[in-house]
């Protein structure tokens, strides 16, 4: 399994080839099996298999071929309908998603199912690659797959049969991301180090030549504000207070 995790790659194209039922059944378990906050299962996970639907999602996502090449396209959501659901029927009033703190239960539940997904696809010889697209359109994919209030629309992710073969993509040096006892904010140099394996990288697959940083500086001066999600968030009923105000 640890193979599994530290070989990962994403994939955007797909063989014509569908994904067995049994499969898929067995990549919702996986997801549904991850921890999640207080035991809630704050997470609902959409299956996509309709050409139709598929093409609709690729130009929400921005545009990307790949959700409607993708024979299964799963959109993960965080899930605090049920929750309320749970209160009413004990008559308790539903607060949560009045405080912030729901986001962030509901992001990292998210995020630590599609790793149980992303693992357990791979290891059943399927390629993915998660898509963030999801949130450009918020409000579309919300009337699209007919999501109720206090559900929201996270990240998607293609699952298929890879039509390809790719590299390993190289990722920061270790002691940028491990901190040892305190957070060290020395990063420069090893964001100059990683630069150059990334561009060794591109170079290897006969792609442009680009700094890692010079890329991540461009999407961050470009994207300050990253789709409807402010807008949609209070509409799905996630208020926060005066924070999304």
């Amino acid at each position: 399994m640890v193979r599994t995790l530290t070989n990962h790659r994403s994939y955007r194209q797909y063989l014509e080839q569908i994904v067995e039922p049994e499969k898929l059944r067995t990549i919702i378990e996986a997801a549904q099996a991850a921890p999640s906050w207080v035991n809630g299962q704050q997470v609902s996970i959409i299956a996509v298999r309709s050409e139709e639907r598929r093409q609709q999602l690729s130009v929400l996502c921005g545009n990307q071929k790949h959700v409607a090449a993708a024979p299964v396209f799963l959109v993960f959501c965080m899930d605090f309908y049920r929750a309320k659901a749970a209160s009413e029927l004990e008559d308790q009033l539903f607060e949560a998603a009045k405080d912030v703190d729901a986001l962030l239960v509901g992001a990292t539940d998210v995020g630590i199912a599609l790793s149980n997904a992303i693992a357990a696809a791979e290891s059943l010889g399927l390629g993915v690659i998660p898509i963030g697209g999801v949130r450009r359109n918020t409000a579309k994919v919300i009337e699209l797959l007919q999501l109720p209030e206090y559900v929201f629309p996270v990240v998607g992710l293609c699952v298929g049969y890879p039509a390809e073969e790719l590299p390993k993509k190289p990722r920061l040096p270790v002691q940028a991301v491990l901190h040892e006892e305190r957070y060290n904010p020395e990063v420069e140099g090893l964001i100059k180090e990683y630069n150059e394996a990334f561009r060794e990288y591109l170079k290897a697959q006969g792609l442009t030549e680009r700094d890692w940083s010079s890329t991540i500086a461009h999407f961050y001066s470009v994207n300050p504000q990253y789709g409807d999600a402010q807008i949609t968030l209070k509409q799905q009923g996630f208020t926060c207070d005066n924070l999304l105000k």
